[in-house]
């Protein structure tokens, strides 16, 4: 374990060696780099979807289905397991909002400095792909909510519904 932290460390002082150098190189692959992290926040997101939905194909509404077995499910199993991967999954489609609001930030403020001179990249096409497959995945996850409510409680299904409001509302507006 002490090899791998100094193998790490050297490595981040490296990277950190190579942009400072570097400066003008890092624009593109900070770009990629957050490409690919979106993509796989994403991909995890639609993992999380899945997993609702066999859940509550398994489970069944108000656990009334059978499990894997064949035998009937517990009745602790579907009221813990589906509230917290809905949560979780909220959790990360709030995070994949911030990082396409903030994209587009950056994307705002390169249009103001190309009015200054600077170079700006015009292409809207991969923030509108990205806008596109959130708001995908946001009516899947919403769907599933909707789907398990009478397993999520008076109490939970409208403070996740406020959340899904805030998340649509604030990509709308920006």
């Amino acid at each position: 374990l002490r090899l791998a932290a100094v193998l790490k460390t050297i490595l981040e002082g490296e990277k950190a060696a190579v942009l400072k150098r570097d400066w003008h190189l890092p624009l593109s692959f900070h770009r990629r780099q957050e490409e690919l992290k979106f993509s796989l926040g994403l991909q995890r997101l639609q993992h999380r979807i899945r997993e609702i939905q066999a859940l509550w194909e398994r489970d069944g509404p108000a656990g009334e289905g059978t499990g894997q077995d064949g035998q009937s499910p517990t009745a602790s199993a579907a009221p813990q397991d589906l509230p917290t991967l809905i949560l979780e999954a909220v959790k990360e489609l709030e995070a994949a909002k911030q990082q396409v609001l903030k994209r587009i930030q950056i994307w705002k403020r390169q249009q103001q400095l190309a009015g200054n001179g600077a170079l700006f990249e015009e292409n809207l096409a991969p923030l509108q792909k990205r806008c596109e497959s959130l708001v995908e995945v946001y009516f899947q996850l919403h769907q599933q909510v909707m789907a398990a409510s009478t397993e999520l409680g008076p109490e939970l299904l409208p403070r996740l519904l406020e959340r899904f409001t805030e998340v649509l509302s604030s990509l709308v507006k920006r």
